[in-house]
């Protein structure tokens, strides 16, 4: 921990240069840069709650809500690493909620954010495992961890490069919920304490299934749409051309880049399949003749799913380990996806079970997309919905509200 310190205070300027430039290309708001380093305006924060972006905090709102109704004497204060998070947030006025940036892991800024919010408690969703934070939270409160996953690789990477930095953090953490089997032998190898794991959750599991808003009047039938939800570079190649074997099928894709700041990359991709594309970001609507619509925007994603009759999930076809099926199945959109999955690999195998999903490798897909009739994509998609159990967080909740401090009198 001393040299994580060390480390973080040495690289205090640079990280101040880059919120700086943030600032500058509107990637963050007014106040942006001073929420970073913990500063501007607070308030009284009794839990400090933190997802790193959009898609987390999502997610996360029912638990959000449901400590709110819970424990009203605790004002939360969520923050995030993304603006578009914290944005949203913000729009979701609940009373007794606040939404800043998170502050950066180093000492200062976790102080400061610290002396502004007073917060009694830390709780944090999946994988936002930051030392300076867990530290100096667990020495005035309890620190929760929801829905956290350790994949096979991070795991060894931890024992490689900073075991003593890893089960540091493990040990001041008061309760820890685990995605899955795996994860939960994972952080008790690395050091939680066993009394500590807390009931599994896997936050996107309780996404309830109700009609998200669409961005705008869809130029075809959701049959005739396919999404490409959160590709990584190397797969919109691969998506593009399964997606021209299909025009039979499909009429357009939306292709929804993990990473907006791929756009430019991503448009490359689309220009050399000679396929016309309207961008999202530009305020482009796609019409009858649009065959790709590039959705390089934030926050979005719920609509492309209620939009799109199949989802092709994106990091399934290289080594990011695949996206969530529950979002997909939860707006009804079949779901086709490559070998990786580790991400979410009990739900992939629910789903393989009821047959609910069309695994495919890469040089397959467009064979596969052909043969995805309207009747087919309506089948997968109730199977889905029937094989991926919703999330039951009564035990959860109550395990999270016995570590909590509890209330005066």
């Amino acid at each position: 921990m001393i040299l994580y310190r060390s480390l973080m205070r040495a690289l205090t300027p640079f990280l101040a240069l880059h919120a700086g430039l943030q600032r500058l290309r509107g990637r963050i708001g007014p106040g942006g840069v001073a929420e970073r380093f913990g500063r501007g305006a607070g308030g009284v924060g009794g839990i400090w709650f933190h997802g790193a972006s959009n898609g987390e905090l999502t997610s996360a709102r029912r638990v959000i809500e449901g400590l709110r109704a819970a424990r009203p004497d605790l004002p939360i204060v969520v923050t995030s690493n993304s603006w578009t998070a914290r944005a949203m947030v913000a729009a979701w006025a609940m009373p007794g909620v606040s939404a800043r940036l998170a502050p950066l892991d180093t000492p200062g800024a976790v102080a400061a954010f610290r002396k502004r919010w007073q917060p009694g408690a830390l709780i944090f969703v999946e994988n936002e495992l930051w030392p300076e934070r867990i530290a100096q939270m667990a020495a005035q409160g309890p620190v929760v961890c929801l829905g956290a996953r350790m994949s096979a690789g991070s795991a060894r990477n931890w024992r490689r490069v900073a075991p003593g930095l890893i089960g540091g953090m493990l040990g001041r953490i008061a309760l820890l919920s685990a995605q899955d089997a795996a994860s939960e032998a994972r952080f008790l190898a690395l050091g939680l304490p066993s009394g500590r794991l807390g009931p599994r959750l896997m936050l996107k599991a309780g996404l309830v299934a109700q009609p998200a808003a669409l961005p705008f009047t869809p130029p075809h039938p959701r049959a005739r749409i396919l999404l490409a939800a959160s590709t990584h570079e190397g797969e919109e190649a691969v998506i593009l051309r399964a997606f021209a074997q299909a025009r039979a099928q499909f009429d357009l894709l939306i292709l929804a880049p993990r990473h907006p700041r791929r756009s430019a990359e991503v448009a490359a991709a689309i220009r050399a399949e000679s396929l016309p594309f309207a961008t999202r970001s530009a305020g482009e609507v796609p019409g009858p003749e649009t065959a790709v619509y590039l959705a390089d925007t934030l926050g979005e994603m719920p609509g492309w799913y209620a939009m799109a009759g199949a989802t092709v999930i994106g990091g399934t076809f290289g080594p990011a380990g695949g996206h969530t099926p529950y979002e997909p199945a939860a707006q009804g959109s079949a779901i086709l996806h490559g070998p990786g999955v580790a991400n979410f690999t009990e739900a992939f195998a629910a789903l393989a079970a009821a047959q609910a999903t069309l695994p495919v490798r890469a040089e397959r897909l467009g064979a596969a997309l052909a043969g995805l009739t309207a009747e087919r994509q309506a089948d997968l998609a109730a199977r889905a919905s029937g094989a991926l159990t919703p999330a039951d967080d009564a035990a959860l909740m109550a395990s999270v509200l016995a570590v909590l401090p509890q209330p005066k009198g």
